[in-house]
């Protein structure tokens, strides 16, 4: 039987609901193929009544997330296939901790892509304004306690928002902040490590003079630098994780 935490009690129950499976499932917990436990079981592993259970799998499945299929269940689905709009909107708010390690990398690799434009894009197009309210975010990073990982997340964020903002383009920074809660989750594990603020911080103050040159391809390559740097150290920390956890890719 797979154990799913502790019983639900919050007061919207099929919300809830939707969100700890969705939070098992994009996790990895499950694999796809995989069948979830009856409604009947995961009534009583989260303490809900069925017709709550069924309410949220058709929630799921409106995601596209599972498959109900009569007489056999909750079916994990493809999610490359199968997957909805509302699924991507799961995913990029995902705040949970550890994600499926092929959803981790695709995000990682549509970031890359994405902020790569918008840094290209801010060395064209910024104005003083924008110059301006990057040195102040350049500034707060400075007086920044190295141990509050909330505040690290928190200028770090401002700064990739701030050069969307510098990009000219209104859609970038609202995709920017459509991952605000993804790539928050992403930085409290990143910055978990105390002796990565100062190398960003380095490639923040690199990069706001490549906007501030006009230099628009060194601004992608710094931006590429930065996200690079943040893939292997999050790979490093989920290598770490696996073998304390006594998996390996055999598994």
């Amino acid at each position: 039987m797979i154990e799913i935490l502790e019983p639900l009690r919050p007061a919207s129950l099929k919300d809830a609901l939707v969100e700890r499976l969705e939070e098992f499932i994009l996790s990895g917990h499950v694999s796809i193929g995989d069948k979830l436990p009856s409604e009947r079981v995961l009534a009583l592993q989260l303490g809900v009544s069925r017709p709550v259970v069924h309410e949220g799998l058709v929630e799921l499945a409106a995601r596209g997330l599972v498959t109900l299929k009569p007489r056999v269940g909750a079916q994990v689905n493809d999610y490359r296939r199968q997957g909805s709009l509302a699924l991507l909107n799961s995913l990029i708010s995902y705040r949970q901790g550890a994600l499926d390690p092929a959803l981790l990398e695709g995000l990682l690799s549509l970031r890359r892509l994405l902020e790569s434009e918008t840094a290209r894009l801010a060395a064209r197009n910024r104005t003083r304004d924008d110059l301006h309210e990057l040195e102040q975010v350049l500034a707060r990073e400075q007086k920044v306690d190295p141990r509050n990982i909330d505040a690290l997340v928190d200028v770090d964020f401002d700064f990739h928002h701030r050069v969307a903002l510098a990009s000219g383009n209104p859609i970038y920074p609202m995709f920017i902040n459509s991952f605000e809660l993804a790539a928050k989750n992403l930085a409290a594990q990143f910055f978990a490590a105390s002796s990565v603020a100062p190398t960003v911080f380095g490639f923040h103050r690199e990069l706001a003079t490549a906007v501030a040159s006009r230099d628009a391809d060194r601004a992608a390559t710094v931006m590429v630098n930065i996200l690079d740097h943040g893939r292997t150290v999050l790979h490093e920390k989920l290598g770490a994780s696996l073998e304390a956890n006594g998996e390996t890719e055999g598994d």
